[in-house]
């Protein structure tokens, strides 16, 4: 399994490579300047296990990059790391697919941090039964703070984590859900006895 860093700048690139080296050992990290290069990539390096990409690539536009990476790699999780605002791309590259949107501006303990979660595998929700509402202390956690209203980054100061922490974690309790909002997910929480008031 590897990753794949797709960034046209070789310093953030180059970054990229360290903190991933450094969240996993020895793991395959593979370095791309375009997405033109994925598919020999794929043949040399086996399955991905996450991708990292730039939205603004020389043979790319706009979330078109997220679009075609999900479109062959569903299952792979997509965190895109962009030089551009969360509120100019953000709701249309989570829209495309991708699972995480991280500004290049949060810097490295906030990006290993975001990454870190997004790798982390399932072994406490799968030691768990196979039932639906067999959630993760933090995923119930999760759930009560969506009932009380509280936003990203309110969460993110009542848990001491980052709001991209935040966001990564979400996404897992959606996909852990099979749902796609935060009102499907309380809407869930309620039908099956996750709310108690």
């Amino acid at each position: 399994m590897s990753l794949y860093v797709i960034d046209d700048h070789p310093l953030m690139r180059e970054a990229m490579v360290m903190l991933l080296r450094r969240l996993r050992a020895g793991a395959d990290v593979v370095e791309l300047s375009q997405l033109g290069q994925l598919d020999s990539a794929t043949r040399s390096h086996g399955k991905p296990e996450l991708f990292c990409l730039d939205l603004k690539l020389p043979d790319t536009l706009g979330v078109s990059g997220v679009k075609e990476i999900k479109s062959r790699f569903p299952l792979i999780p997509l965190a895109v790391i962009s030089s551009s605002p969360a509120s100019d791309y953000e709701e249309q590259c989570i829209e495309a697919g991708a699972d995480i949107y991280i500004e290049k501006s949060a810097g490295a303990n906030e990006i290993t941090s975001a990454l870190k979660t997004l790798l982390a595998d399932d072994s406490e929700q799968d030691e768990a039964e196979s039932g639906s509402t067999k959630l993760s202390k933090r995923q119930k956690q999760l759930i009560l703070m969506l009932d009380q209203g509280l936003s990203n980054r309110e969460i993110a100061e009542k848990l001491g984590i980052s709001e991209h922490t935040v966001k990564v974690h979400l996404w897992r309790l959606f996909k852990r859900l099979g749902v796609n909002s935060r009102t499907q997910t309380l809407h869930y929480a309620r039908i099956n006895g996750l709310l108690i008031h």
